[in-house]
């Protein structure tokens, strides 16, 4: 095909669905924003609820299970529980560089257990002819660990304004320039994976003075502005009522530390921001070197905000663990947990947003990260090209999942995934192209699914059915009810009986074990090696 697109694919880390300007927000994102506004947004597209696993889903097609990536990365002795991509799989840039396209990644891989070696699950042994980035999750922003380049170990610069969010845009402009400086004939395929906003909040100083006060009013009238504008936009229906302030937070006015908190909202606004910033730079990128038009976008984030709060033994941890760094640059001791006394955003604090502001993210979702409820799965998606998309900021409202992505690639490079890969069967693709919704129209999905640790969901239709483990199956009418605060399992038996026998048979299909065996198994195997 002559016309085959070159793709970019962006994808980042523990951001809400309303966090984007263009999807309610009040954080500044105009680079998002054009693209939205000359593309379409998707309103009802989901991800798996949590980082490595949603990244094992987009980079193969297929459920997180089925490539290995279950859980985290732990090998939990069970095939989709291994914490490393599964020889049975393959990703996209193993099947877009076999159909002719160069392959480049910048940022964060996250989905292998080994960071130091072996490297068979490392992006330039899983299809990407150039890489730089992290092969951990997690990291200091101006300390990166476990930084690669291709396959190389190396430190971060050592420079005074190095930030690696900066550093992931700026590897992929470099990517793209020399793509069409040395290999302008072929298509190239980028994957760009940012690491914000997740935690730590680190942002430079300028981005986080911008937001001063902005977040001031408290999160309760946050999120009803929000809902407001979601409204108004029309991503979010009228009649959908907004869930309540999580219960485990007071009101605003009853808050403490109140500028802490706030300042907490602004270095995570500013996380964002920053990674904005660098967006407008790869797009300015596919301007100055003419390759815009041809050009596929895709933008997503990984899961839903996220409610962690860092502190106890979990962050006493963290030093002595590979996602930080025990001092800064200058041999400054980092101290780590979400202590009100410390304002987040420098390089010597290791702190989170927490639970209230996860609650405005997910606006107007329940939950977040982890649970398979709408706040955890919600993501935005932006599908950006010029040449084949009309301009005109649409709206499209049929679902999609992860696995969508790899099929939709596929069609347009006209490229065909196989049956074995290296001498390895491979699973069927499991995905259903998006071109289709890009024309408005229906694509062939018809049911949707969902595991992480034991919080399970299937979506026919209008109903889903969700369960927060450990407790009972809960039944939603997503197009009257998209919050989930009417349940309605008691009135509808029927629905029930129909929609639990799909998710059963999908996750055995899948390799999906039940979350409290799993567990047991694995207390019984730490107290058998006492």
């Amino acid at each position: 095909m002559a016309d085959r697109p070159n793709i970019i694919l962006i994808l980042n880390d523990d951001m809400g669905f309303s966090d984007l300007g263009c999807y309610g927000g009040e954080i500044e994102t105009p680079s998002l924003n054009e693209l939205a506004d000359n593309g379409i947004r998707f309103t009802q597209f989901y991800n798996t609820a949590r980082c490595c696993p949603t990244r094992a889903s987009l980079l193969t097609g297929l459920y997180q299970h089925q490539a290995a990536v279950g859980h985290m990365m732990n090998d939990y002795d069970h095939d989709g529980y291994r914490g490393d991509l599964s020889p049975k799989s393959v990703t996209i840039a193993q099947v877009l560089k076999a159909s002719g396209y160069s392959t480049y990644m910048s940022g964060k891989w996250h989905v292998t257990r080994h960071i130091t070696g072996p490297q068979h699950n490392w992006p330039i042994q899983r299809g990407f002819d150039r890489f730089h980035g992290t092969i951990q999750g997690a990291c200091s922003y101006f300390q990166p660990t476990t930084l690669t380049i291709d396959n190389k170990s190396v430190e971060p610069p050592d420079e005074d304004d190095y930030y690696y969010t900066d550093a992931i845009s700026d590897w992929a402009c470099k990517f793209i320039k020399e793509h069409k400086e040395e290999r302008s004939e072929i298509p190239f395929f980028t994957y760009v994976a940012y690491t914000a906003p997740h935690w730590p909040l680190h942002a430079p100083k300028e981005d986080v003075a911008r937001y001063k006060g902005r977040f001031d009013c408290g999160w309760d009238k946050l999120r009803d502005e929000r809902l407001e504008r979601l409204i108004e936009m029309g991503i979010i229906h009228p009649d959908w009522k907004l869930t309540p302030r999580d219960e485990s937070q007071v009101p605003w006015e009853q808050a403490e530390n109140k500028e802490w908190q706030a300042r907490r909202m602004e270095v995570y606004a500013a996380q964002v921001d920053r990674m904005d910033q660098g967006i407008g730079r790869i797009i300015q990128t596919l301007k100055d070197t003419g390759q815009l038009g041809n050009t596929l976008i895709m933008f997503l984030a990984d899961n839903g905000g996220c409610a962690e709060e860092i502190g106890g033994q979990w962050g006493k941890s963290m030093p002595k663990s590979n996602i930080a760094t025990a001092r800064t640059r200058d041999g400054g001791e980092v101290a780590f947990g979400n202590d009100p006394s410390r304002m987040p955003g420098g390089e010597d604090t290791y702190q989170s947003y927490g639970v209230p502001w996860a609650n405005v993210s997910n606006t107007p979702f329940r939950l977040y990260k982890h649970w398979v409820h709408e706040g955890g799965i919600a993501t935005p998606l932006i599908v950006h090209w010029p040449d084949k998309i009309p301009g005109l900021g649409e709206l499209r409202d049929q679902p999609g999942q992860l696995p969508d992505i790899m099929a939709t690639f596929l069609e347009v490079a006209g490229a065909e995934y196989p049956a074995e890969y290296e001498g390895n069967e491979l699973f069927p693709l499991e995905g259903k192209s998006l071109t289709p919704i890009f024309d408005d129209e229906p694509n062939e999905r018809e049911v949707l699914y969902w595991e992480h640790e034991g919080n399970r969901a299937v979506r026919k239709g209008n109903w889903k059915l969700v369960n927060k483990h450990p407790g009972d199956w809960e039944l939603y009418d997503i197009a009257a009810d998209r919050t989930e605060l009417n349940d309605l399992a008691a009135d509808h038996p029927d629905v029930v009986k129909a929609l639990v026998p799909l998710y059963e048979e999908w996750a055995e299909r899948c390799g999906v074990i039940p979350w409290t065996e799993l567990m047991e198994e694995q207390r019984m195997k730490r107290e058998g090696e006492k």
